[in-house]
């Protein structure tokens, strides 16, 4: 497992940057034909796509660095800087992006005059296709979303050769909860974790690939913001439910941990869990008002964009 997909004259392509691209670009293809299928504005579309992929990178890392800043805060200064910005080391949260992603479509809806929702639900599978993506890659980085301590049997045990993962959880951790180097141990001349872990990246897989898939059921139903809110639902109760249950996190309110060789490895409640419950209200809350509106009798025309005009 080498985080490094290709290096040519010591510029670095990371696995995580190009897996997350790829998830993306395969939802925007997924998104326009939709939008062709529903007469929507295509040019429109992926325009507004263009500067979501910007700002939703911006604020996935704002995010993760004001998240996790537990990361950060013993590099001294300026390097701290450079780390911030460093994205091809991994480090973004998919909560950070999808704020940056619906603000990105709130002042194109505002400018342009469309419904919000007629267009968010087309990002839908290209947001679950970026988890997958996202989640592949920092399985390859070895050190990102990282699993407590096991002894349930689906405990994962990091091969020796992943030596991004190993040579990241040797280092000792001020924080006696997040500290696994008290599990390494010299094998062959190298530092390597032998305890189990929950494998959190594969989960976050699993995650992905159940969104992709109901994103499919829910774009069937042609209520604007229906695929919206159940993938935000969904997305919340699984992530906060079963990855983040598991997830080597800091515990913003520590009421429950349990973790080690004689453990299950659980923790409650991390920032993105804490997040997640008045999320999964909301979300409740929109679908159970659009199941009462009324629904459309026919799509919205699409939205025309004005050619600037020629100067005089």
């Amino acid at each position: 497992m080498n985080p490094v997909f290709l290096n040519i004259g010591g510029f670095t392509i990371a696995w995580y940057g190009l897996l997350i691209m790829l998830g993306v670009v395969a939802g925007i293809a997924v998104g326009t034909r939709l939008a062709r299928q529903r007469g929507l504005n295509v040019d429109l579309f992926e325009r507004m796509i263009l500067w979501m992929l910007f700002w939703g990178i911006v604020g996935a890392r704002i995010v993760f660095v004001a998240t996790s800043w537990h990361l950060f805060e013993n590099v001294p200064f300026p390097r701290v800087l450079l780390d911030i910005v460093n994205l091809r080391a991994g480090g973004i949260s998919i909560h950070g992006g999808l704020i940056g992603g619906i603000l990105t479509i709130v002042y194109f809806a505002r400018k342009y005059k469309f419904n919000f929702f007629q267009y968010a639900d087309l990002c839908v599978p290209g947001v679950a296709f970026g988890i997958i993506g996202g989640r592949i890659g920092n399985i390859m980085n070895g050190t990102d979303t990282v699993g407590r301590v096991t002894n349930w049997p689906i405990g994962y045990h990091w091969p020796a050769s992943a030596r991004a993962f190993h040579d990241g959880m040797c280092v000792p951790n001020p924080n006696i909860d997040m500290d696994l180097s008290q599990y390494c141990q010299q094998i062959g001349g190298q530092l390597v974790m032998t305890a189990p872990v929950h494998f959190t990246q594969m989960y976050g897989v699993i995650i992905g690939i159940i969104l992709s898939v109901a994103s499919y059921f829910w774009l069937r139903s042609r209520v604007p913001g229906w695929a919206f809110w159940q993938f935000w639902l969904w997305y919340s109760i699984l992530r906060a439910g079963w990855e983040e249950t598991f997830r080597l996190n800091p515990l913003t309110v520590k009421s429950y941990l349990n973790q080690g060789l004689n453990a299950p490895g659980i923790g409650l409640w991390t920032d993105t869990q804490i997040i997640s419950v008045p999320l999964i209200l909301l979300c409740l809350y929109m679908l159970w008002r659009l199941r009462r509106a009324p629904r459309p009798d026919a799509p919205q025309a699409a939205v025309t964009v004005d050619p600037p005009a020629a100067p005089r």
